[in-house]
């Protein structure tokens, strides 16, 4: 999969594609069935399968503050997509020259001159250009007069419910994990490098590896019974803590793992951690022996969750 940053990076071999256009912020099954229906209508036109997003998220650019936090940071998002059939990822700066685009040259530039779009798949409800004025019909239009087809992406639901970021967003903040995994297709997982911490864990026989979020805003918060990716070829149970460690005074959004039975050094090893169950939110408590005692009653709850999961 072929990941090309900007406009301007654009190259004559690049045009002539199967398209959509989206954030697919966590890649759910919503998503998926898009690409899958996307990559067979690009087969039979012997097309590559182009998926063009944006970064910052146009709601992170437009109003950062109440932005939700993301399902997938960009490399996430990448290595999700690996799997989906995608041949290129096209990443366009989200900025005010693109913001301020009028729908027509927004078309014109990007879908006509810089893609060659042949086929085209958006959402009933997509916006773009200055305003938010361009949509759906004002597309199907364009595809009309230049020779493309353009359909909208059809509602997928599990069960009753309707896949979409927002649900699992809801799902994660609800402690609803199992819930959030059926709408994605996969565990909820977030990855990043192990860092060193302040290694107060290692006082009380807890030690940690230490990831920095990198995010505005998290997803999900709290003690949780997680699986580490990365370091062995299966993955190694623990119990995590994601959140800013109010007892001791932390100020930014941390996830710390606590791998059981495990005594080897990974710092600077990239890890993804998938959360299979949540044990409880993050406290802040009276004391640091408060929160040793807490601390030793988290990771025999999740021991025994990995235990009773092995007997089923």
């Amino acid at each position: 999969m072929e990941l090309v940053r900007g406009l301007y990076n654009l190259r004559p071999e690049h045009r002539g594609c199967a398209a959509t256009i989206g954030s697919f912020d966590g890649v759910h099954l919503g998503h998926q069935a898009v690409l899958a229906q996307l990559a067979e209508q690009a087969r039979s036109r012997r097309l590559p399968v182009t998926l063009i997003t944006f970064e910052p998220q146009p709601r992170e650019y437009f109003m950062p503050e109440v932005a939700p936090p993301r399902l997938t940071r960009f490399r996430e998002k990448l290595e999700v997509l690996q799997h989906c059939g995608i041949d290129r990822v096209v990443c366009l700066r989200f900025d005010d020259r693109l913001a301020n685009l009028v729908p027509d040259v927004f078309i014109q530039r990007i879908l006509l001159d810089g893609l060659d779009v042949r086929y085209l798949v958006v959402g009933d409800d997509f916006r773009y250009g200055r305003a938010r004025s361009g949509n759906y019909d004002m597309l199907r239009q364009a595809g009309q007069r230049h020779g493309f087809p353009v359909v909208n992406m059809h509602t997928f639901c599990v069960g009753s419910t309707r896949v979409s970021s927002t649900r699992i967003r809801e799902a994660l903040q609800q402690g609803d994990l199992s819930g959030a995994g059926s709408l994605l297709g996969r565990p909820f997982w977030m990855s990043g490098r192990v860092a060193h911490g302040d290694k107060r864990g290692r006082t009380i026989g807890f030690p940690t590896a230490n990831i920095f979020l990198h995010r505005t805003a998290v997803p999900v918060d709290g003690v949780f019974a997680v699986e580490m990716h990365g370091i062995d070829e299966q993955p190694l149970p623990g119990v995590a803590n994601v959140g800013t460690r109010p007892t001791v005074g932390g100020t930014r959004s941390l996830l710390e793992v606590h791998l059981f039975d495990f005594d080897r050094e990974i710092y600077g090893r990239h890890v993804r951690v998938s959360f299979l169950k949540k044990l409880r939110p993050e406290h802040r408590f009276a004391s640091f022996e408060k929160l040793k005692e807490q601390i030793l009653q988290d990771a025999a709850q999740a021991r025994d969750f990995f235990r009773q999961a092995q007997d089923v």
